[in-house]
């Protein structure tokens, strides 16, 4: 399969060993992956905020980068992020109707139904639950909320993971609870982010893992802090990362990338 992958303005930005490791991941399984060069914010979190009218140049960005697609160009867009897969799969038709853009929004919900979320991709589209990984540590998995609520990946990165050879997977008490992220709701509700990830790295500490695993790097960097400013010993990956390394070429982040947690 072609396949254009959508990285995402975080993953650019400071953590780039997630969209790097879906591209090893994916050209592994023998396809080839694209990286259209238009691509910027998705618009998420301007949604998320309330500002639908910042958000909208950002989703006609997006929508005239991977239109594309819609004449075969490519048979699948990729995003290492369950938020952002959310945010084009869920609100960006939505907020281009209410704008009145009814072109647009008809072209964002076509280009909505061919992305997927990383694990949703390998397992409904591939239909893959061995990608012949191996990672000998032991984990925990964070089901984050916009995996969980929106994009609705559910047991799907949990089956992959424990195809995982050396993987040691550990279940995480209270998984399904924020970590208190929530994009602009840690700036603007400070103290309640604050307790809220502290609990959930607690729980995190409490499973002896030597990893924190979840499917968007937003999630990760809050929780990863948390668990450096407790020097928890716990380090915070993306899925790809895992995903990514074999027996014989195992994953290694890149030097220049940002790494979170421990």
């Amino acid at each position: 399969m072609r396949v254009a992958l959508f990285s995402t303005c975080l993953n650019d930005a400071m953590f780039p060993q997630a969209p790097q490791a879906t591209v090893r991941l994916l050209e592994r399984l023998g396809h080839e992956v694209d990286f259209p060069k238009g691509q910027a914010c998705c618009g998420q979190m301007h949604i998320n905020s309330g500002y639908f009218e910042d958000a909208l140049p950002l989703i006609q960005n997006h929508v005239e980068t991977f239109e594309p697609i819609l004449d075969d160009h490519w048979d699948a867009i990729v995003v290492p992020s369950g938020s952002c897969t959310g945010s084009i799969k869920h609100q960006q038709a939505m907020v281009a109707k209410h704008a009145g853009e009814n072109r647009l929004a008809h072209l964002a919900k076509l280009i909505a139904e061919k992305t997927y979320d990383l694990p949703v991709f390998i397992t409904d589209v591939l239909g893959l639950e061995n990608v012949g990984a191996y990672f000998p540590h032991k984990v925990t998995y964070h089901p984050t909320c916009h995996s969980m609520r929106v994009t609705r990946v559910g047991d799907r990165p949990l089956r992959l993971l424990e195809n995982v050879d050396g993987l040691d997977l550990v279940p995480l008490p209270d998984a399904e609870t924020c970590c208190g992220f929530g994009g602009t709701f840690s700036l603007k509700n400070p103290e309640m982010s604050a307790a809220m990830v502290e609990e959930k790295a607690f729980n995190i500490q409490s499973t002896g893992a030597d990893y924190v695993v979840a499917g968007d790097y937003s999630c990760l960097m809050n929780i990863g802090g948390a668990l450096a400013r407790n020097n928890a010993g716990v380090q915070a990956i993306h899925i790809a990362e895992i995903l990514a390394g074999t027996r014989e070429q195992p994953w290694t982040t890149p030097s220049y990338a940002s790494k979170v947690g421990s």
